[in-house]
Parts: C-alpha cells; sequence; structure tokens
C-alpha cells in the first residue's frame, strides 16, 4: 500500500506542554486518558472526536500533544484545565505550537534542564541556619530543593517515607 499524497493527508500540530511542578513523572497512557476527559468534559463528544488528540511523547519535564489544525485553541483551553493525572498533582503549561516535532525537540534541548541551580542559595531562618545549595530549612524540616526560578521554589521534605511536595516563594523561606 503506498503512503497518502500530501494533499490527502490530514493537516496536523503539535503543542509543547511543560509539566509544572518540575521532576513530576507521568505515564503517557494516563496522562492521555486525562487531557481526554478533560476535553470531553469541557467540550463534549462531538468536539473531542474532531479535535483527535494524542499525546505524541513525554520527555524532559515536556509533553508533546496532537491535534487537527484548526483545533489548537480548544485542545490548549481543555489542557489548562487540567488539574491531576491519578493522584499527582500537576499543571500543564503550553509552551509552542508548531505543525512539526522535530521543532518543538529543539525547543526543548534549547530550554535549560530543570535540576536544583548551584549558583543560587536558597536558605531558611529556622535549624542550621544556612544550608548547602540544594537544601534549605522550613517549617523545622530539611527539604531539597528540586527548582528554583526566580521567586518560585520547589522542594520535597528529604526522608524516604510520606515525602511532601510544596511549592515555596523565597519569601516563605526567609521568613520562616
Amino acid at each position: 500500500m503506498s503512503p497518502r499524497p500530501p494533499t490527502l493527508r490530514e493537516n496536523r500540530r503539535y503543542i509543547l506542554v511543560r509539566v509544572e511542578p518540575a521532576g513530576t513523572t507521568i505515564d503517557q497512557k494516563e496522562l492521555y486518558y486525562t487531557i481526554s476527559d478533560a476535553v470531553t468534559s469541557l467540550w463534549g463528544d462531538t468536539v473531542a472526536g474532531m479535535i483527535t488528540q494524542a499525546v505524541v511523547a513525554a520527555e524532559n519535564g515536556h509533553v508533546i500533544i496532537r491535534c487537527l489544525r484548526g483545533t489548537e485553541r480548544e485542545l490548549a483551553i481543555a489542557l489548562s484545565t487540567v488539574t491531576a493525572c491519578r493522584d499527582i498533582r500537576l499543571a500543564l503549561r503550553i509552551v509552542a505550537a508548531s505543525g512539526t516535532i522535530e521543532s518543538l525537540r529543539e525547543r526543548i534541548r534549547a530550554e535549560k534542564p530543570v535540576t536544583a541551580p548551584d549558583s543560587e542559595r536558597v536558605t531558611g531562618s529556622t535549624g542550621a541556619g544556612s544550608a548547602e545549595p540544594g537544601e534549605c530549612d522550613f517549617a523545622e524540616k530539611s527539604f531539597l530543593i528540586m527548582y528554583c526560578n526566580g521567586q518560585k521554589v520547589d522542594v520535597i521534605e528529604k526522608g524516604f517515607k510520606n515525602a511532601h511536595r510544596l511549592f515555596l516563594t523565597r519569601s516563605d523561606l526567609e521568613n520562616s
């Protein structure tokens, strides 16, 4: 069977989405079901069938989602309503839309990797006073800094049992 000529193919668009909080690992299949539920509950079955969304790739804290050309706006609105995937709280932030997957992958490579910053020192005033880079004290507990972007600081409680994720600002750490 020969491939369809370009004039008969469906035109698709790809949306690049950043998953927040940084470091959240999600299953592509579960994310597909979550997005499908969001599109269906917001727009109904008819529009959801026209959008024909699919999760193409999930890598480096980003997700690439495919849809038909002309339905990017509806999909983007539905993506903004997603607040959790299974029991994991998350937010999907739209970064870009494109006609090719490769251009979105280049955009992912161009962004800085999501890691704890070595050059910045975020410390709290409780406990030991000044912590090592990548660590902080808050509410008499020790936390690892997962992501630091300007005033936003995402931290995870140190330990192996019942580790909690917090989303703080620099002023929260200074006031504690």
